[in-house]
């Protein structure tokens, strides 16, 4: 397998770890984006133990200049980004009709146009280079909907989307576009939104039940779909949206 440098947002902790570890055992270099610092060298100190390399890249992907200066000191000290995973994302659980313009511009600024950041960056270099693979994270609350969560399916469903328009823009030059949608997974992010929740305890529960397999996902799990899609043997797959979800979601 060719080595490959890549860079995953959000990557900190979480799902957003698992990735760079499995991109990691791959053979590829990672840039380790993320707004939490101290966490995004706890990754590259997984990294290295298993004798990878990874870079820590402090970055607000809300922020269109602090975007270009990660890829910037990506490019410098690591290589051309020929991987990018956008990953990074935020939620609260919450009744639209108790939301206000200040969360739809958080929601979207995070989620959605985070994604537009990175990729606006990172996607010129892949043409040039006539190779890329690009995964972005969605959510099955995108694809079908999810109570409390009306803003971020939104953002996530336009996700999608997006990464389906890239494809068929990009297809010609060698790189790929895909989704990832995880279902409920057990990260800090998932574990900080029930607790803000009422009756976090209870939601919870609720999720678990909903799965076919009665539990919830675990980030290598998510990230094993996510090196599918960045391999060089997924080259003839783009445009896909897969869900990770036990079963959850199956149309």
């Amino acid at each position: 397998m060719t080595a490959r440098v890549a860079l995953v947002s959000g990557a900190g902790r979480g799902i957003g770890r698992a990735i760079a570890l499995a991109l990691t055992a791959q053979g590829h270099k990672v840039a380790v984006a993320d707004i939490r610092e101290p966490e995004a060298a706890e990754t590259v100190a997984e990294i290295e133990k298993i004798g990878g390399t990874g870079l820590v890249v402090p970055v607000d992907i809300t922020d269109t200049d602090a975007v270009a200066q990660a890829v910037l000191q990506t490019q410098d000290e690591l290589g051309p980004i020929e991987i990018l995973v956008n990953n990074a994302g935020w939620d609260e659980l919450v009744p639209f009709v108790d939301t206000d313009e200040a969360f739809w511009d958080k929601i979207l600024d995070i989620n959605f146009k985070g994604m537009l950041r990175l990729t606006h960056a990172v996607l010129p270099g892949m043409l040039e280079a006539e190779w890329g693979r690009i995964v972005n994270t969605g959510s099955d609350a995108g694809r079908v909907g999810s109570s409390l969560e009306s803003v971020y399916a939104g953002a996530k469903g336009a996700v999608i989307a997006f990464t389906k328009t890239i494809a068929r823009e990009a297809a010609r030059k060698g790189i790929t576009a895909n989704t990832v949608c995880p279902g409920p997974t057990d990260t800090p992010l998932l574990k900080g939104i029930v607790d803000s929740a009422d009756d976090g305890s209870k939601v919870i529960n609720a999720m678990t039940r909903a799965v076919p397999m009665k539990r919830l996902a675990q980030p290598h799990e998510i990230a094993a779909a996510v090196a599918f899609f960045a391999s060089e043997e997924a080259g003839f797959i783009t445009g896909q949206t897969l869900s990770v979800s036990g079963g959850l979601t199956m149309a």
